[in-house]
């Protein structure tokens, strides 16, 4: 058997999006859209972004579906920042079709994302994940036990000279 070379051809210059190669997507993405879909998720999101957005003033933003999607990335992901989930949605054929992005779209800027999370309060956060949560285990894709997380904010002193040994209770 012969080793292949690398051929230096010239690239066409034009080609077609439906020539291009289709991702079969990530089957996680997949079953997600399909429950967030059927429980008619864009417009449930949008009735409750509905006060942050201006009716007809300035240029069209991020959808609230498509905005909350990204979040949903990020969680399932664990990218903790929005450049990543940026990033991320640029960079992968399956996210790019779990938000809706056509080929010939700009995933949306990682500044768009976090001026549309500053623009939407903090209620409206909460009853978007809670209601995707709970269409998540009616669709069996999700499950767990109730967790309680204790914040209670307390000063320490952790300056050297208190620092005191137990058993010979002499100081640093």
């Amino acid at each position: 058997m012969a080793m292949g070379k690398r051929k230096s051809e010239q690239a066409p210059l034009w080609i077609p999006t439906t020539e291009l190669p289709v991702s079969p997507g990530h089957p996680f993405y997949v079953r997600l859209n399909e429950v967030l879909d059927g429980a008619g998720f864009d417009r449930f999101v949008e009735d409750q972004c509905r006060p942050f957005y201006a009716p007809v003033m300035g240029r069209p933003s991020l959808a609230p579906g498509r905005y909350f999607r990204l979040l949903l990335v990020g969680y399932f992901e664990g990218l903790d920042s929005e450049r990543g989930i940026a990033w991320r949605a640029a960079d992968s054929l399956a996210v790019r079709h779990f938000l809706g992005l056509g080929l010939d779209e700009a995933a949306p800027d990682h500044s768009t994302i976090s001026r549309t999370r500053r623009l939407i309060d903090i209620e409206a956060h909460q009853a978007v994940f809670t209601w995707v949560q709970e269409r998540l285990v009616e669709a069996h894709l999700l499950r767990g036990k109730t967790l309680a997380v204790d914040a209670t904010t307390l000063e320490a002193n952790a300056a050297m000279r208190s620092i005191v040994r137990r058993d010979t209770g002499e100081s640093y």
